[in-house]
């Protein structure tokens, strides 16, 4: 029996219904991804509270907690005015004018906010949580930047890979309260909403990408890398002829006030105007203006016309941007550095630091990155970013140009510097997500068209691999459909200079759609590729998870080794500066080397010498001369600085490798670029350096090498560092000029008293109370459990 099938015509409209039912469906699905992203990228980054404790991490997060304390408690006028005297004595130091105020007014206004809520959140605990709030902030303005470039599936891609990232997880974990913290989300977002501006042409978000922009001037020095990127790609577009209103709304608002609100902000001031990193985006403000006019005048001129005019704009431009470059050239020339700073020219010559400033090449942060770094800290997406950038032109448009050039800088600024890898990182992801979801999309298409044929579907299952599709349409259909509608044109009576016009139209329009459609992969080949691409993912994940929970986690305050006796915990940092918060008078001076200034400050409550700002190289050197010089001309200059405490941080009993040992050289170079006296090779024999019995005499002499080992021998009976290594050159040696004040539990942390001057001493000088001779001899005999 037959059966009879009847067609039924879908009412007005239907299709269209159904279209805003599928873009409404889809709104709400992206949505909740999203917010499944968000809760992701702040959960992963709870490992250091969930492990440890909900702590401050590293030495310049201490600094921003103590500034971000003061700010709660006096008020923004009186922070603008600090002047901190418990910092760089006896210097101090204006707070309100030398720091990136954006983390601290960032973390203060979200306390006040939570306060205003009734929820009573300490401050710390804010300060501990901002990071993987704005993590979360990161990703989805992540999202927003790569949809504008590719679509919403490579925004979602490239958002779950940012919030799981492990180079951004190393600056955003719960603890990590430095500037990065809020500044990668505003770098994301101000790019996010350029290519927004560009893409609508609209003045509000060109606004609205001014003030991202100052928001990320408020928050870090980083913020030059925006204010180059965005000149080179208008610049590109210029060249290659891209040149739109679109462009020039989207860049001349953001150099007009976005260089006047980033001069608002008092560490800045006018170094947004005199000094080089500023300069290009000031000569590509002038070249747009000049190729504005010439397009204006080419759009109401005569061509003849147009030539004469042209050749008058080009000379006067010309003889602008020469004055321009002149003026310019005689600012820098007056400039020692040519205008730019040390950490400036660091980037653009990485050879500049270990030449001219050693105090930038001694940070760790600031040395080029290692390759396994970079699969640590990217891992499978830096084999992902080649085929991100190559979709990037398949087409080229202004947007995924830019997205091209982000990468190319990124890539070179975190071969220079291991910090901007976290520049580079959010370039990865977006270049990432952009292969991973057009792979994904030519996967699921072959299958998606290739399945019906067999579930007995046959002519869905005669389309071969070397058929072309797009939407379910074949070559084949697609020719047959060009061929029927140039036949229907043909036969429509119409008038002749109508179907003149309208042949052409669709034969380009069909011929475009044709040229765009992807070829169809055998079943089997896209199924093996859907699989492996997941199992890449998880692979990523299973990575990432590791690098939050066990390498990025750990609080540098408290320091923990696994070893085969079980797990042991450092707490000597927090142990010493608990000492000299309760031992020693308010008003106290203490010496260390600079990486421990903030901590101090922050948790002893005690002036410092120097601190982690480096910002006055002499001082620094001053130190580093006293740690480097023997005894009594140490204790000469420490005292002409009221110094009381010396701190020395030493790891040879339990292995730590990051003391002052360690670093001693960097206080040598520092302290030699200023005194020439103190020679670097003095402390070297034969080119290597050594605390063995090979030592040199002036190695063997200085303060550091003798407060770091000062009864060092009684721990084993052989004075074995663990270190480095080797058992000590000197051995048994008395201090004259210093005491023995306090040591922690693991010997990592040593603090010494000056003694007052010999005239002044009558009798014997008592031995201060505080000694800590028990808990130092009762390591002996200890394992390393730090390896």
């Amino acid at each position: 029996m037959a059966t009879v099938i009847e067609t039924v015509k879908p009412p007005p409209g239907g299709a269209s219904s159904e279209r805003n039912l599928r873009n409404a469906f889809g709104g709400v699905l992206s949505l909740f991804i999203l917010l499944l992203i968000g809760i992701l990228g702040f959960s992963i980054r709870l490992f250091s509270v969930i492990k440890y404790e909900s702590v401050i991490h590293e030495f310049d997060p201490y600094f921003n907690y103590r500034v971000t304390q003061f700010l709660i408690k006096n008020g923004i006028y009186d922070f603008w005015n600090w002047f901190d005297d418990r910092t760089w004595y006896p210097l101090g130091r204006v707070i309100g004018g030398t720091v990136y105020p954006g983390l601290t007014l960032t973390a203060g206004t979200l306390y006040k906010i939570l306060h205003a809520l009734n929820i009573p959140l300490s401050v710390e605990t804010v300060c501990v949580f901002t990071a993987p709030i704005f993590s979360a902030f990161a990703a989805w303005a992540t999202f927003l930047l790569t949809k504008e470039v590719k679509g919403t599936g490579a925004g979602l891609t490239a958002a779950a890979l940012l919030a799981m990232v492990p180079s951004y997880i190393s600056r955003s974990v719960a603890g990590s309260y430095d500037n990065e913290a809020v500044a990668i989300f505003a770098l994301i977002f101000t790019f996010y909403l350029y290519i927004k501006t560009l893409n609508t042409g609209s003045l509000f978000y060109a606004t609205l990408n001014a003030l991202a922009y100052f928001y990320m001037v408020c928050s870090w020095g980083g913020y030059t890398f925006i204010i180059n990127l965005i000149p080179m790609h208008v610049l590109l577009c210029i060249g290659t002829g891209r040149y739109s209103s679109r462009l020039y709304v989207a860049y001349a608002p953001l150099v007009v006030l976005g260089t006047l609100l980033a001069a608002l902000v008092p560490v800045v001031g006018f170094n947004a105007v005199m000094t080089s990193e500023h300069f290009a985006s000031f000569l590509v403000f002038i070249i747009i203006h000049v190729v504005a006019l010439v397009y204006y005048i080419k759009g109401v001129l005569s061509p003849k016309m147009f030539k004469v005019a042209v050749t008058l704009v080009v000379s006067v431009g010309m003889a602008v941007c020469i004055a321009v470059v002149a003026i310019l050239v005689a600012v820098v020339a007056s400039s020692p550095t040519k205008g730019w700073s040390g950490r400036s020219l660091s980037l653009l010559d990485p050879t500049y630091a270990s030449k001219y400033i050693p105090i930038i090449a001694s940070v760790s942060e600031h040395q080029p990155p290692t390759w396994p770094s970079y699969f640590m800290d990217i891992n499978v997406l830096a084999f992902l970013v080649p085929a991100g950038i190559i979709s990037c032109f398949l087409p080229l448009s202004d947007a995924s140009s830019f997205a091209v050039l982000y990468i190319v800088t990124s890539v070179y600024f975190s071969g220079v510097m291991v910090r901007l890898m976290l520049v580079f990182a959010p370039a990865a992801c977006i270049m990432a997500g952009i292969a991973l979801s057009g792979a994904f999309d030519v996967f699921t298409s072959s299958v998606k068209f290739q399945l019906p044929g067999l579930l007995g579907d046959s002519d869905a299952g005669n389309i071969t691999s070397g058929d072309v599709v797009q939407n379910g349409v074949t070559m084949a259909d697609s020719n047959a459909a060009a061929k029927k509608s140039e036949e229907t044109l043909k036969e429509r009576p119409s008038k002749k200079n109508k179907k003149k016009e309208k042949e052409p139209v669709v034969k380009a329009s069909i011929k475009s759609k044709i040229q765009k459609r992807l070829l169809v992969l055998p079943l089997e080949a896209s199924i093996i590729a859907l699989l492996l691409l997941i199992l890449l993912g998880a692979f990523y994940v299973i990575h990432c998870v590791w690098a939050a929970a066990e390498a990025y986690s750990a609080p540098s305050i408290v320091l923990t080794s696994q070893s085969h006796d079980g797990l042991h915990v450092f707490d000597d940092f927090r142990e010493a500066y608990a000492w000299l918060s309760h031992n020693t008078e308010v008003d106290d001076k203490v010496a260390s080397w600079w990486d421990y200034g903030y901590q101090t400050t922050a948790m002893a409550n005690r002036t410092v010498i120097v601190d982690n700002n480096t910002w006055n190289n002499t001082h620094i050197a001053t130190v580093g001369t006293a740690m480097s010089s023997p005894e009594k001309a140490a204790w000469e200059i420490f005292n002409s600085l009221d110094v009381k405490y010396v701190l020395v941080v030493f790891g040879g009993l339990v292995g730590y490798p990051s003391d002052d040992i360690n670093k001693f050289l960097w206080m040598v170079r520092i302290g030699g670029g200023v005194f020439p006296h103190i020679k670097e090779p003095d402390y070297l024999r034969d080119g290597q350096y050594r605390i063995d019995n090979q030592a040199t005499p002036t190695m063997l002499n200085s303060l550091m090498y003798k407060l770091s080992y000062y009864r060092f021998v009684e721990t084993d009976g052989k004075g074995y560092d663990r270190v480095r290594r080797t058992e000590i050159g000197k051995k048994h040696f008395k201090l004259t000029h210093f005491e023995e004040v306090f040591t922690t539990h693991h010997w990592m942390v040593r603090l010494y008293k000056l003694k007052p001057p010999r005239n002044r001493i009558k009798g014997k000088t008592k031995k201060s109370k505080g000694t800590s001779k028990s808990s130092s001899t009762s390591t002996k005999g200890k394992k390393n459990p730090w390896h």
